[in-house]
């Protein structure tokens, strides 16, 4: 009979409606800093084209050596500096020639086109280039050296801090200080007493821009996306514009740090 009892006094506590439970004011909070970058993160590309797989390699290795020995002679660190795995495309004659049977009228592929067309005409062979410069005034510089020593494509060029994790942080108390804020006024105007926090998330983003902003499609040598590699390559004869004696011709300007909270206060 007592544990009968007791199972009955649980039920029952189990069973209580949602109503016993302690209301909530659920609001949200958010905050942007913005920060001047100190770190450029430039993806470039080297790409050749040749019938001979080989000769596409050896061209390649040739200029991607080129780039190293150039970023090396400016002075970019080693751990800085890195390249990509090697891809290489052969490339297949999409033209069949049609022959007209005399016999039925019908059109038919020429066969002997056809089995030409499954050796490559031309193979490709791309390696990206991945750097790091912590000098921002010399960023016109490198990118022109580096054009005119064997890159031929720019994937991206990325602006970032540092110190991400410094401004994260801090874009993240001030998100949290709003959400209380906000949820203080609001409990006066309801006439409430707020609580202490029962529950809080968070997501933070930001401190990396693309430049520029509607980004590089692939282009460079022989592709589409052929404004990209005409303005890098007018950068390249230029000698990099005005670099030399105004300081360079690339505005960096702020990227954003951004955070946002949701948090959960009981009303007292």
């Amino acid at each position: 009979m007592k544990e009968t009892l007791l199972l009955a006094l649980g039920l029952l506590t189990l069973a209580l409606p949602p109503a016993f439970a302690q209301p909530q004011m659920n609001v949200s909070g958010s905050a942007e800093i913005k920060v001047v970058p100190d770190e450029i993160y430039l993806n470039v590309g080297i790409e050749t084209r040749d019938p001979g797989l080989e000769e596409a390699k050896k061209q390649n290795d040739d200029r991607v050596s080129g780039a190293l020995d150039f970023l090396k002679h400016e002075g970019v660190p080693v751990q800085d500096v890195k390249t990509d795995y090697l891809n290489v495309q052969p490339v297949y004659s999409r033209d069949n020639d049609l022959y007209v049977d005399p016999a039925t009228g019908s059109s038919m592929v020429n066969s002997s086109k056809a089995a030409m067309s499954l050796k490559p005409i031309y193979y490709i062979v791309r390696k990206n280039i991945g750097v790091k410069l912590t000098n921002l005034a010399g960023f016109d510089a490198v990118l022109s050296g580096l054009i005119t020593n064997g890159v031929n494509q720019v994937e991206g060029v990325d602006f970032r801090t540092s110190d991400l994790r410094k401004y994260r942080d801090q874009a993240r108390a001030m998100a949290i200080k709003a959400a209380k804020e906000k949820a203080s006024d609001m409990a006066s105007e309801l006439g409430v007493k707020l609580g202490k926090a029962n529950s809080v998330s968070e997501n933070d983003w930001g401190g990396s821009a693309t430049w520029p902003r509607s980004g590089w499609g692939a282009g460079g040598f022989g592709g589409g996306g052929g404004g990209m590699y005409q303005n890098v390559m007018n950068t390249a004869q230029n000698g990099g514009g005005a670099s030399e004696s105004e300081g360079g011709t690339i505005a960096v300007g702020q990227i954003s740090v951004s955070a946002n909270v949701n948090v959960s206060f009981l009303i007292e």
